[in-house]
């Protein structure tokens, strides 16, 4: 995956903060239009062959920020009236993702090729390690037969020299189930949305930024400025997306934003991390070989799709945004609900459940905070009236859901727990094995994990496709943030979380 600082971000970031200025303003309509211009002028060095074409693919870039699709649309429609249509849309439209094909560098094949470290050594470990014979060396360097190469890969592992090098389609490559594939006629990559789990993996690895979610924000600002109650609920990872933000800054950020009211989604994963443990419990007393966690939907839909032997081992419990989610609407009925996240999945999540109105990435809150000049690490702390566990705060880094259900058991001593961090293709393999130990059809280990903790991103949350913090900083910081005034343990246990007890306390 691609370091989150790269000039597509950039540009995708920057387009964000222009609509979000010009809606503010109320001149999204009249001044829309002008942004493909503003951001490639005369004289300006090109991507693509010319400024003209770089603009388009910038136009394209507009109408995806502004929540429409870009395949098949029609290229005499003006950017304002796309903008009018976005004002005067109801709900956000499927699918979630679009593909700018003008952006697409139509990859070639993924190819392994040797480089001029090349030394035509002696050992030659590549030739001699080739399945397919599909190496010589002449001009004093190895040359590969395309012709003949399988791309296993051996050479390459092979070489001491490090002198063969892989290239590969960056999307297709980042896929974990093969959902992203290259039209042949068309030379573009396409992506299959009966197979697309929603990991994002695409999106923040394709190089030109071709992939891109559609963004929900412009329904989500309109909404805030006719004066109606909008509730934010921010997941536990983007407390830890702020630099030098303390506990409490985001609140007043967001409340300062316009919402209404904030929740923490921390809420939530304590909601879930009770109900979770009873119900890991109680499936093991009845015997059942394993359960699987439920937080990540794009897990779950992997399992859904691509490892359906796993099925009924998914935990039932809901996720810790569709708890906070139902915490919202009980505490203001017909408030409109805004979950705001790193993930691109939680936008399908959200898509499916009536009690989720609209999915922010925290790359677009980002973009309506820097609209309105609004700085979190300047804000005055005020921490909502319920204080989470640490282990509820934990949900965003890898293995902390497992950690929060074996702090809730009463006898931990029956989980056996294993994290799969991060979704790639051996990843899918391994859920697949999984699925078939499930079905019997291989036999059981005796140490075979009985809780699985699966996490899309390596890292967890805090590693997301949308995230504007360095995973690795992202991590230290929600340690920091996780830790600060949150609840204490019980008698070795977190206490309770009781929904109209919070709902109480926040009137």
């Amino acid at each position: 995956m691609l370091n989150i600082n790269n000039n597509a971000a950039l540009r995708k970031q920057e387009i964000l903060v222009r609509i979000a200025k010009l809606q503010l303003e109320g001149k999204l309509e009249e001044g829309v239009h002008s942004i493909p211009k503003e951001m490639v002028p005369k004289g300006s060095p090109s991507i693509r062959c010319c400024v003209y074409h770089d603009r388009e693919i910038v136009r394209d870039r507009v109408m995806a920020r502004l929540g429409f699709s870009v395949e098949n649309v029609d290229e005499e429609k003006r950017l304002s009236d796309f903008a009018k249509e976005a004002l005067n849309r109801e709900k956000p439209t499927w699918p979630i993702l679009t593909f700018i094909n003008d952006a697409c560098n139509g990859c070639v094949k993924t190819q392994f090729v040797p480089t001029n470290a090349c030394q035509a050594c002696l050992a030659r470990p590549c030739k001699v390690n080739c399945p397919k014979q599909a190496i010589e060396i002449y001009d004093h360097r190895a040359h590969i037969d395309p012709e003949k190469c399988i791309k296993c890969g051996l050479c390459a592992q092979n070489c001491p020299y490090h002198a063969i090098v892989k290239i590969p389609i960056p999307c297709e490559e980042a896929c974990p189930v093969g959902a992203i594939t290259r039209n042949e006629e068309t030379g573009h990559e396409q992506i299959d949305y009966d197979k697309c789990i929603f990991c994002g993996k695409c999106m923040s690895s394709c190089p030109f930024g071709a992939v891109m979610e559609k963004s929900q924000l412009v329904d989500v600002i309109k909404h805030i400025m006719s004066g109606k109650k909008v509730v934010a609920m921010y997941a536990p990872a983007i407390g830890a997306q702020f630099k030098g933000a303390k506990v409490g800054q985001l609140e007043t950020a967001l409340l300062q934003a316009g919402f209404s009211r904030v929740w923490e989604v921390a809420i939530g994963a304590d909601i879930t991390a009770d109900r979770e443990a009873a119900e890991f419990a109680e499936r093991m007393e009845r015997g059942d070989k394993m359960m699987t966690t439920s937080c990540c939907p794009a897990y779950v839909r992997a399992v859904q799709i691509h490892a359906p032997e796993l099925k009924n081992c998914v935990s039932e419990t809901k996720s810790p945004m569709i708890y906070t989610a139902e915490l919202a609407k009980k505490a203001d009925p017909g408030c409109i609900t805004v979950f705001v996240g790193p993930c691109l999945a939680k936008k399908r999540e959200g898509y499916d459940n009536e009690l989720v109105d609209y999915v922010l990435s925290v790359e677009e809150v980002n973009a309506l905070l820097t609209a309105k000049e609004i700085d979190v690490s300047k804000m005055e702390a005020k921490p909502g009236k319920y204080n989470p566990t640490v282990s509820a705060r934990n949900f965003a880094k890898t293995g902390g859901v497992a950690e929060s259900v074996k702090i809730r058991l009463k006898d931990a001593s029956i989980l056996r727990p294993v994290v799969i961090n991060g979704l790639d293709k051996a990843g899918v393999k391994n859920l697949q094995n999984y699925g078939k130990i499930n079905a019997g059809t291989v036999p059981t280990p005796p140490d075979c994990p009985n809780l699985i903790e699966v996490m899309a991103c390596e890292g967890g949350c805090i590693a997301g496709p949308s995230v504007i913090m360095n995973p690795k900083a992202g991590a230290v910081l929600l340690n920091m943030y996780a830790n600060a005034g949150s609840k204490e343990l019980v008698d070795g246990i977190p206490p309770k979380c009781d929904m109209d007890e919070v709902i109480k306390n926040e009137k």
